[in-house]
């Protein structure tokens, strides 16, 4: 297949992508759980700049699953089988999977409560260490347990979003094996129609055998020499 295929152009460019939003989301993750290692300034360019490229993603996924309507209309003219196809559908949806669970993790209230509260102690200039020095009076306590409570969210956020991704893995694994045993029943199914192909002209002649012995001349012959035996 010609690597010129503009599909291959835009999937080179959403894996790029790709890589770039999961290089933002873990940075992102970063700084809410500790603001004091970033400015406000950093925190809403990193936000920003993840949705900016989670969106164009997106658009991308969009063009590609055009494309692929184009294909299914006119397979001849492409020169594209079914197997390639469901090659190509299978990425687009694991992808937009991949999109849409770094989006919900930024939509969840929880997540956006604590980004709104990182962001204003990032704006007051308060650190993670400072809360912890302050003192052993009851605020301080506060403040500790607080922050507990956001390592811990964090922690758990950033294990499902794992879990995902093992299980997004697993899904490709079983489409690809699904595609493997289409391609091979149709390479099987191909061979036989083959063979059928190269059986039929010896049959037909069996069949020519066949009925020269069973013709009109022969049963005259077969029934003259039955009655002079008798």
């Amino acid at each position: 297949m010609s690597m010129e295929d503009p599909f291959f152009v835009v999937k080179g460019e959403v894996q790029k992508a790709v890589n770039t939003a999961q290089g933002l989301f873990q940075r992102w993750t970063e700084l809410l759980q500790d603001p004091s290692i970033a400015t406000r300034e950093e925190i809403d360019w990193t936000t920003n700049e993840l949705r900016n490229n989670l969106r164009s993603i997106e658009w991308d996924l969009e063009d590609l699953d055009e494309t692929i309507s184009i294909v299914e209309a006119n397979p001849r003219k492409f020169n594209l089988d079914a197997t390639e196809l469901g090659i190509r559908k299978a990425f687009i949806t694991s992808t937009r999977q991949v999109v849409r669970e770094m989006k919900d993790q930024m939509s969840n209230s929880s997540v956006q409560a604590l980004a709104e509260r990182k962001n204003r102690q990032a704006l007051l200039g308060e650190s993670t260490s400072q809360s912890w020095r302050s003192g052993s009076d009851k605020y301080s306590r506060l403040d500790r347990e607080q922050q507990l409570a956001n390592s811990h969210f964090i922690e758990e956020q950033q294990a499902q979003q794992q879990l995902i991704v093992e299980q997004q893995d697993e899904q490709l694994e079983l489409v690809s094996g699904s595609i493997g045993v289409l391609k091979n029943m149709s390479q099987r199914i191909g061979g036989e129609l083959e063979e059928q192909a190269v059986i039929s002209p010896s049959a037909h002649l069996q069949g020519v055998k066949c009925q020269v012995f069973t013709s009109p001349e022969a049963e005259l012959h077969t029934s003259l020499s039955d009655q002079d035996l008798a």
